[in-house]
């Protein structure tokens, strides 16, 4: 029997593939077919997955062979020249750890008033324009939190915006052609080395000209590593928050004796409420993949050297070993069995570099929305909230509400 093909279907809204759950029951390491026919390997539970995103003898390379893409648009752009995110050590540290400092507990700290104020404003603008008919809140709302905070972090100028959105969700979203997908990326790429040359010429203080200032001009890396690295934070998490905020405001209304305690409470429920959510939901399920560099055995399985393996994260959040009613959503859960945490932004040494800084801005606008907006419903029953296709990554691209 040929292998299932892969990725699976969500049989409907944001239901994780049934395959996921059996799986974990009878055959945690199996084989699946990808797009082109290749054939790898998945990895469905939240144990196993914590072993293959710590094994140095697996390889984050894509341009390795063997390594698991998903579609041709991924196959195209694992062409391009990489950054860390796509480095094995020693050069995956070397490079992330010139922008780790922007990311450290006192940054993030640093930045929450100007989150804060971000949110603030979109929904004093959102409440003052009016909620009687429908109101896209992902476009008002979701969308623009991420963007106008990375945009900011970056130093790229405000009105710039809607261009780089637009180009960034070509890129991103699937729907577009491997074609499409790498005209766009070419875009956004010429876009950013043109903000580079700006900072080489005038620096200010943001995140690329403190690559240039510190890495660029003492020699350690090129200009087209700068643009490169610049490009990767400008699009790496964006649609997966505007799904996080989305799918949060879905999920609220859904649980209203937990959304009840939310708005009591902002300051004590909003860290578990986006704990919870990163458990529940993983907008981000299907990038933590590696290609063996050596044999090596998984769950029984002898999984030779040059062939793929696909960590499926939003299986191991699921994982009933792990979490107690792991079907359930529920804030007031204390974490998994042992102390184990979500998989939501991988694990080990690649493990988001701007983890904090995305809880820190789905803190401030779970605990802000229902503050300024009480009155906030769906414009629409929950059964006809538009998800994006099955076979993607769980996300809401448009949301009507009314307040």
């Amino acid at each position: 029997m040929s292998p299932p093909k892969f990725p699976f279907a969500r049989p409907s809204g944001y239901e994780p593939p049934l395959e996921y759950a059996q799986l974990r029951a009878t055959n945690p390491v199996s084989q699946v077919e990808l797009f082109d026919g290749s054939i790898a390997w998945l990895v469905v539970k939240h144990k196993d997955i914590l072993q293959v995103l710590t094994d140095d003898r697996l390889s984050k390379q894509r341009n390795r062979p063997g390594f698991p893409e998903l579609s041709a648009g991924g196959k195209e752009a694992a062409k391009g020249k990489p950054t860390f995110v796509d480095m094995d050590p020693p050069e995956h540290m070397q490079q992330r750890g010139m922008i780790e400092s922007l990311f450290t507990k006192e940054a993030i700290s640093n930045l929450r008033p100007h989150i804060q104020k971000t949110v603030d404003d979109l929904l004093d603008t959102m409440v003052k324009e009016g909620g009687s008919t429908p109101v896209d809140i992902v476009e008002k709302f979701a969308l623009p939190v991420p963007s106008y905070i990375i945009y900011g972090i970056l130093g790229v100028p405000f009105e710039d915006l809607p261009f780089l959105t637009q180009q960034a969700a070509i890129r991103s979203n699937g729907s577009g052609t491997a074609l499409e997908a790498s005209k766009a990326s070419a875009t956004l790429l010429s876009y950013i080395d043109n903000l580079v040359d700006q900072r080489l010429a005038e620096p200010k203080n943001d995140l690329i000209s403190l690559l240039v200032i510190e890495q660029l001009s003492k020699g350690h890396l090129q200009k087209s590593d700068v643009t490169q690295i610049a490009f990767l934070m400008l699009v790496a998490g964006n649609a997966t928050m505007v799904s996080m905020i989305a799918l949060g405001i879905v999920t609220a209304l859904q649980h209203p004796s937990q959304l009840k305690l939310l708005i009591d409470n902002p300051s004590k429920w909003s860290v578990p409420f986006v704990e919870e959510l990163c458990r529940y939901h993983t907008a981000s399920a299907l990038a933590t993949k590696r290609v063996a560099k050596e044999d090596v055995v998984y769950g029984g399985k002898t999984i030779k050297a040059g062939e793929g393996i696909i960590c499926a994260t939003m299986s191991g959040n699921r994982d009933e070993e792990v979490w107690d009613r792991a079907e359930e959503f529920d804030i007031s859960r204390e974490g998994g069995r042992g102390g184990a945490e979500a998989l939501g932004y991988g694990w080990g040494e690649h493990r988001c570099v701007a983890e904090g800084l995305a809880r820190a801005e789905l803190e401030v606008v779970f605990a802000t929305l229902w503050q300024k907006v009480p009155n906030l419903k769906l414009a629409m029953p929950f059964d006809e909230v538009k998800y994006s296709p099955p076979h993607k990554d769980v996300g809401i691209g448009e949301l009507s509400v009314l307040f």
